[in-house]
């Protein structure tokens, strides 16, 4: 156990200069060294005046990869709007992407991902969704949907419910169907009611 500090004396295993130099206090004074008190350490430096921050200027683009928005498009030739910079900027479609698909943005207010390198046009590569659609449009020569168990499509209370297995249900108020030339039925058994 060891013993309790008295104040005067050092627990055993300090070093002895340690010792020697308490036991002396009039050595130290004798010294031309200024004394630095406790005081003296945890004092904060005076801080300098701070500069006055620079007036916010349009920041160069530079080679970088940004967001803008559509202001006008025309074929593969753009105006966007670039955040920093002061007003609409000439860009291009690159080859790769559908022009329309850069409109249907502009239509929706949604953000488009552009290239930015010195000394070239900024070169539109992609639209981002930023918002649930209200309505979707779909356009494409074919469309496939697949769902590998079941597909739903369902408006309020109608519903058609294509399951795996070949079933077909059709759920509505009230189903019409009409035809121009033959409508066929087919099927081993039809019942009606």
């Amino acid at each position: 156990m060891a013993a309790p500090f008295d104040g005067g004396s050092w627990p055993a295993g300090a070093s002895r200069a340690v010792e020697e130099l308490d036991a002396d206090p009039g050595a130290g004074e004798a010294s031309d060294a200024p004394r630095v008190t406790l005081d003296d350490v945890l004092a904060e430096p005076a801080a300098p005046a701070a500069a006055p921050l620079p007036a916010p200027q349009a920041q160069p683009l530079g080679a970088a990869m940004r967001t803008a928005r559509v202001a006008s498009i025309a074929g593969r030739a753009a105006q966007i709007l670039v955040r920093g910079a002061d007003g609409p900027i000439e860009a291009e479609v690159a080859p790769e992407v559908d022009p329309e698909v850069i409109a249907d943005a502009r239509a929706r207010g949604d953000a488009v991902l552009v290239e930015l390198c010195d000394g070239a046009l900024p070169l539109i590569v992609g639209a981002l969704a930023t918002q649930r659609p209200k309505a979707l449009h779909l356009k494409a020569a074919t469309i496939t949907i697949e769902g590998e168990q079941e597909l739903l499509l369902r408006s309020g209370r109608g519903a058609v419910r294509i399951r795996e297995d070949g079933d077909i249900e059709v759920v509505g108020s009230r189903i019409s169907a009409a035809s121009r030339g033959l409508f066929r039925i087919v099927g081993r058994l039809l019942r009606l009611n």
